[in-house]
């Protein structure tokens, strides 16, 4: 899919995704060995958005799995379409119950979920693991049989092997460590928060609107706010909110009453807002 490292980074970047050199290079890599990919970091720093960019410069179809407590088999890999089937057998009653088996254990009567989606089918796929920390270490255990050889086995239907295997992105915002088993098959990638130039070029991009001074200031008192000790500092999306909730508003500078009034758009919780707005020095940013 990808020829360079050079390459991914300026495909990325025809989406609107700017990626740092580390990405671009762990993005190649796991391209090119064929193994998932996995993407931790705080929420916000655009791990999600870089499986959708990456489906998006390779003409792939997206599958997502969304994790979360409680997400288990049939949630994730397949389960029968059970209203459909008792409808078939009240429809063939004078059938024999080995006739009848046989019939509503077919494809008219599987629902496939995200990971049987993903391995099945020649067209190239991305599979988009969500908020992997979130799920039930009972889960990680499926998702270590299903990456580890890319076949799923449907007891009524046999094995279903990929001819084509995904590009795989598990994204974790580390609220619970994942087990060494699953690391060991994955390429690692954190993406932290970008570094003020790249940030700044990553807010003209998706707030082209905005004066570039403005912009720049914009950067500045996100990194001063990130820098002290608040509940939740702001992510990169918020950070592309705020430039945004001021193009809207008409500023043109970062005077103290357009920061008071707007920083509910980059700080979610009252002790924060508290704490920063005694803190924050916009001389000095």
């Amino acid at each position: 899919m990808f020829r360079s490292v050079d390459e991914v980074s300026a495909r990325l970047a025809e989406t609107g995704y700017l990626a740092s050199p580390a990405v671009a290079t762990t993005v190649f890599l796991a391209d090119r060995l064929g193994k998932p990919l996995l993407v931790e970091g705080p929420a916000g720093v655009g791990k999600t958005e870089l499986a959708k960019a990456v489906a998006e410069v390779s003409g792939a179809r997206l599958v997502r799995l969304q994790c979360y407590e409680g997400v288990d088999e049939s949630r994730a890999l397949y389960e029968w379409n059970h209203a459909k089937q008792l409808l078939r057998i009240s429809a063939g009653r004078d059938e024999s119950w080995d006739a009848a088996r046989t019939d509503i254990f077919g494809e008219e009567f599987l629902l496939t979920r995200p990971l049987l989606t993903a391995i099945r089918g020649d067209d190239p796929k991305v599979l988009l693991i969500d908020e992997t920390d979130k799920a039930d270490v009972e889960m990680e255990g499926l998702l270590l049989e299903v990456l580890s050889d890319f076949q799923v086995t449907v007891p009524e239907l046999g094995t279903i092997t990929a001819t084509r295997r995904p590009f795989v992105v598990l994204t974790s915002n580390a609220t619970r460590e994942l087990s060494e088993a699953l690391r060991r098959r994955c390429l690692f990638l954190h993406i932290g928060f970008p570094d003020e130039e790249l940030e700044r070029r990553i807010v003209r991009l998706k707030v082209p609107g905005l004066d570039g001074t403005l912009a720049a200031s914009v950067v500045r008192v996100v990194g001063a706010l990130r820098a002290m000790d608040l509940r939740k500092v702001p992510s990169v999306a918020e950070t592309i909110d705020w430039a945004r909730t001021l193009l809207a508003l008409g500023a043109t500078t970062l005077d103290e009453d357009v920061v008071r009034d707007s920083l509910g758009v980059l700080l979610k919780h009252q002790e924060d807002l508290q704490r920063a707005a005694a803190k924050l020095d916009l001389d000095a940013v």
